[in-house]
């Protein structure tokens, strides 16, 4: 049976539901051979995932999911293989951290001069470990009985286009690249189906770029092999996950997209050639 490998998968320690040791247990119940942990501008459940790995006897590959933004539209980038304690990526990652409890108090400001009282503690509360985000505030709203919805935070008060909405980050992809490749890590483009500006990829890729997430979930099976054919032009790896994030989340169970371990191998193959020049 060829081994596979789910190469995009989250924990609490962002938008997750499952502890890194749950994950991994997860894992290996679906009888996966590798999964890549890839939260959200965070790296700090890779060590326990790691130390899972060992009872559990998942492979696992170390990974963030990078925030960037890039002329005002928010663009993700995973980093494969990175070592988080290089100064480039970890001064990174403190960074981002720091932007998005900034983002917290800017909104909850914008949200009083809409007349919703909420304070920033009570979303804070919410995110113990990790990545605080939207959906935490949202969350915090709906627990106050601020909104009927967690879906109605988002759309009447903090979306992309509601009026206490506070633009994330200005790291732009090619920084979060270099970062990414001075790490020694593998940068690969995330869901360029969903992100839509597929003419970034030329910019992308003279920062170093080195693949694209082509297989996840909701895509249909002509957009998979248009960017398929569309890394294949480019000499570009591909990549591929479920992009699973726990219970009551929407996206694909674990092991819905996997991809066939040689993937994993390509990787490493990448990676070991990004260190011989770092």
């Amino acid at each position: 049976m060829q081994k596979r490998a789910d190469l995009h998968v989250h924990t609490y320690y962002s938008d997750g539901t499952f502890s890194p040791e749950e994950t991994v247990k997860e894992a290996k119940r679906l009888n996966l051979d590798a999964i890549a942990i890839c939260d959200h501008d965070c790296a700090d459940g890779i060590d326990e995932a790691l130390e899972a790995s060992k009872k559990y006897g998942v492979e696992i590959i170390p990974g963030v999911e990078f925030t960037c933004e890039k002329e005002g539209i928010e663009i993700h980038m995973l980093g494969y293989l990175i070592d988080v304690k290089r100064k480039s990526v970890s001064k990174l990652l403190k960074d981002l951290r720091e932007r998005r409890v900034q983002r917290i108090y800017d909104m909850v400001d914008k949200l009083k001069k809409c007349n919703v009282q909420i304070s920033p503690e009570s979303v804070f509360s919410l995110s113990e470990r990790g990545t605080i985000g939207r959906l935490h505030l949202a969350q915090a709203m709906y627990n106050q009985n601020l909104v009927t919805s967690v879906k109605e935070a988002f759309n009447k008060y903090i979306g992309d286009d509601a009026p206490c909405y506070v633009s994330r980050f200005n790291i732009t992809p090619e920084e979060t690249i270099k970062a990414i490749l001075e790490s020694g890590g593998v940068p690969v483009y995330a869901h360029p189906a969903v992100m839509g500006r597929d003419d970034f990829i030329p910019e992308f890729m003279k920062a170093g770029l080195r693949g694209l997430e082509v297989y996840h979930t909701d895509q249909r099976n002509s957009v998979t092999k248009r960017y398929k054919n569309l890394a294949d032009k480019l000499g570009l790896l591909t990549t591929g996950g479920s992009d699973w994030h726990g219970l009551g989340k929407k996206k694909s169970p674990m092991g819905g997209v996997t991809v066939p371990y040689s993937t994993v191998e390509a990787l490493k193959k990448e990676a070991s050639e990004i260190r011989s020049h770092v």
